[in-house]
């Protein structure tokens, strides 16, 4: 079975398609206007009202930080570990998918966008208990809300877990991307919105790793008989 992930050559390529359309849609100063009406009009709750909701119970609240500043490298890395050894035949596309994935949304999010936490009516939960990654002296920019890479990770450990793993107990994986979405809001890390855009930006890169995946083996088909043939006129 050959390889058919990406080079990074290709992935640099569409990575940089992906942020310069991001980034072109973001500038355009429409995304501001639109994201809270259309949230409301799809029926989204508000992100301040589930915050309010679950800041009333200290340890829940608690838990959802140490959700949030944890599980993100914690489950992936016990998922790529559970994939290389369990089903190898499949990691290399799923860590380019990853790897995609990842660099288009921080491409994205060199457009400064501010979490909720940052705004007026929300809590930094985080801050509030001191559990915080800032205060640890961690570089990170704050500024980057859009998209929200927590919630691609989730979604690709859990959509990939159950179209690999065998067995009902594979179904626990969806747990994961749905506790991280209540998560960020609920710490005020992020918008729906950002959610929504990092599963945007998942299912391009996994389409787009999937057509040039099939364009390899389509010249793999036809380089294979052309080799052949030359080869018989050589001998």
């Amino acid at each position: 079975m050959h390889n058919i992930a990406l080079t990074w050559q290709q992935g640099a390529l569409l990575c940089a398609a992906l942020a310069a359309l991001g980034m072109a849609v973001h500038l355009s100063g429409r995304i501001p206007v639109l994201v809270p009406s259309t949230e409301r009009s799809v029926g989204f709750p508000s992100e301040a009202a589930v915050q309010r909701a679950v800041d009333r119970h200290p340890l829940v609240i608690q838990a959802c930080n140490v959700y949030y500043a944890t599980m993100h490298f914690g489950v992936m890395f016990a998922f790529l570990l559970w994939l290389f050894l369990r089903h190898r035949d499949r990691y290399a596309a799923v860590r380019t998918t990853l790897a995609l994935t990842t660099l288009a949304c921080l491409l994205i999010q060199l457009v400064p966008v501010a979490p909720p936490r940052l705004l007026p009516g929300y809590v930094d939960t985080a801050r509030q208990y001191g559990q915080s990654v800032y205060s640890l002296g961690v570089a990170a920019d704050q500024l980057s809300a859009m998209p929200s890479v927590h919630v691609a990770w989730a979604v690709l450990v859990g959509w990939v877990v159950v179209r690999v793993g065998r067995g009902r107990w594979r179904w626990l994986a969806v747990v994961h991307p749905v506790a991280t979405l209540f998560v960020i809001t609920a710490t005020a890390n992020h918008f729906w919105a950002d959610g929504v855009v990092a599963v945007a930006v998942l299912v391009a890169c996994a389409a787009g790793q999937r057509a040039t995946g099939s364009m390899w083996r389509r010249w793999r088909a036809q380089r294979v008989p052309a080799s052949a043939e030359l080869a018989g006129v050589a001998g």
